[in-house]
């Protein structure tokens, strides 16, 4: 990953693989890219991120941040996670977070309780999930019918080895300073990432949140039983959850190091 990455919601709209040895001369193909040379003033000229892929970008990220916050102090109300169908004070604890809990009930080891937050961080955490959800819906479904998932995340022939992916993984440990091509196309390890966060990360985490539901589990108890039941389920959540945490970590530190405030106006204005 590097900084033309995005959070969330992985973003792009850019232009594949622009490079230029002078002006009016054709870019070579990019490693990592659809392999098809764009020449240099059409890259220019194109936005690096189409307008709904900047949308869905902010929208998600300040999703994301609701998310993170409250389902927080969530969590705080019962810092305890368990695996099955049921779990409580009475049952055995798979591993517990080693923080005082916002409920007096629920042991901990501390002799306080913090103040109760759990109702508006409720409503709340359902209210930016559903945003999440519906942004993350138009960002696919755009991203299907316009051939964008294609175009930007599919590896070109040439990159689909092993060789290609230690090469780029070489290049991350090594803290290469992406080159300017990477300015219009992901590399390699930038696509199979968020090809893994849009495809099994995002709907992982919304499947698991879904299934905390009891009106969920009362329509859909099949969906529940195949994660091994609520409590496996949100102990999958929270998994989910922190990997996306890191993710998202990993991203922004990636566009520091390319370059922050030129790849962030690039998100907000398109170059």
């Amino acid at each position: 990953m590097d900084g033309s990455e995005s959070v969330g919601m992985p973003v792009g709209g850019s232009v594949a693989g622009a490079t230029s040895s002078g002006a009016g001369k054709s870019a070579e193909a990019v490693p990592g890219s659809t392999g098809m040379p764009v020449p240099l003033a059409d890259a220019k000229a194109a936005p690096r991120h189409s307008l709904l892929v900047r949308i869905t970008h902010w929208i998600s990220a300040l999703c994301f941040i609701a998310l993170l916050v409250t389902g927080g102090e969530i969590v705080l109300s019962h810092p305890r996670f368990y695996w099955g169908e049921t779990g409580n004070v009475s049952t055995p604890v798979l591993f517990k977070i080693p923080v005082p809990s916002s409920r007096h009930l629920v042991p901990t080891g501390y002799n306080y309780t913090l103040p109760d937050q759990n109702g508006w961080s409720r409503a709340l955490h359902f209210q930016a999930a559903w945003f999440v959800v519906l942004t993350g819906l138009l960002y696919v479904l755009s991203g299907v019918f316009s051939g964008y998932f294609r175009r930007e995340f599919l590896p070109a022939k040439a990159d689909r080895s092993m060789g290609a992916l230690f090469a780029t993984l070489k290049s991350h440990l090594r803290f290469a300073r992406p080159g300017p091509e990477e300015a219009h196309s992901y590399n390699l390890l930038q696509r199979l990432s968020y090809v893994f966060v849009i495809f099994v990360a995002f709907p992982l985490v919304i499947w698991s949140g879904l299934a905390l539901s009891p009106m969920w589990d009362s329509a859909f108890p099949a969906t529940v039983n195949l994660l091994g039941g609520r409590q496996s389920a949100r102990t999958i959540h929270f998994f989910v959850t922190v990997f996306l945490l890191l993710f998202v970590l990993v991203h922004v530190l990636m566009v520091w190091f390319a370059g922050f405030w030129s790849r962030t106006k690039a998100m907000i204005v398109g170059r």
